[in-house]
């Protein structure tokens, strides 16, 4: 059975333990992530928000070494079984399938915290849509998202104070507004959901670098 990928360009790929079983994960791939996860023996998806190929791992460390590929009966989802190096979920979790809705718990705690494994603007940013999606939870970034107006008027109001800090204040005040932009222009991105990389893989055009060779730079 092969997979007609003109039919379904995109299809979902769910990430097992081929030890234990559990469900790690849910992505997507699409025909180029397929032939490179058979090609290398390690998985490799299509980020819907990133809109580009990613191998799992590829800034984490945390790989998904496949040790069976399936296709089910209509060969429009894919299963695979892994061998998981540390966590699969963003959040430090080992599996993405934390949250009981039945029993309206969280059912699983975080291994590690997630900045250490992508770095503080992608866990924020994560953070943010996380608050996005959340029901009656009251906070500030809830607020700037529920009141686009608001929102684009922090924007404006930040880039004038760093601008500010910069000509004449401190460094340490430049520092501190400097963040407060980078929080608020998150929440931006956020609410339009377009992932930090995107912005970095338009730098990375910027400086004729492609955003693979990039981030090999910033492993350096």
């Amino acid at each position: 059975m092969t997979i007609d990928w003109t039919k379904t360009p995109l299809l979902p790929a769910i990430a097992q333990d081929a030890r234990t079983g559990d469900v790690l994960m849910l992505a997507y791939m699409n025909e180029e992530a397929y032939r490179l996860t058979l090609e290398t023996g390690y998985a490799h998806y299509y980020s819907r928000s990133r809109q580009r190929i990613w191998k799992k791992g590829e800034s984490s460390g945390n790989t998904q070494k496949v040790v069976d590929l399936l296709i089910d009966c209509d060969a429009d989802t894919i299963l695979l079984k892994v061998e998981q190096q540390g966590v699969a979920c963003h959040t430090g979790r080992k599996s993405c399938f934390f949250t009981s809705v039945t029993r309206g718990e969280t059912i699983a705690e975080p291994q590690i915290d997630p900045a250490q494994l992508y770095g503080v603007v992608d866990t924020l940013y994560h953070t943010i849509l996380e608050r996005k999606a959340s029901g009656g939870e009251k906070s500030w970034t809830r607020k700037l998202l529920g009141d686009k107006a608001l929102l684009l008027s922090k924007i404006r109001e930040e880039a004038d104070e760093l601008a500010t800090a910069i000509e004449c204040e401190s460094d340490e005040q430049v520092i501190y507004e400097a963040a407060d932009l980078l929080y608020h222009a998150l929440v931006g991105l956020g609410s339009r959901e377009i992932s930090p990389d995107r912005v970095r893989q338009e730098l990375a055009r910027r400086f004729g670098m492609s955003g693979i060779e990039e981030k090999e730079a910033r492993k350096k």
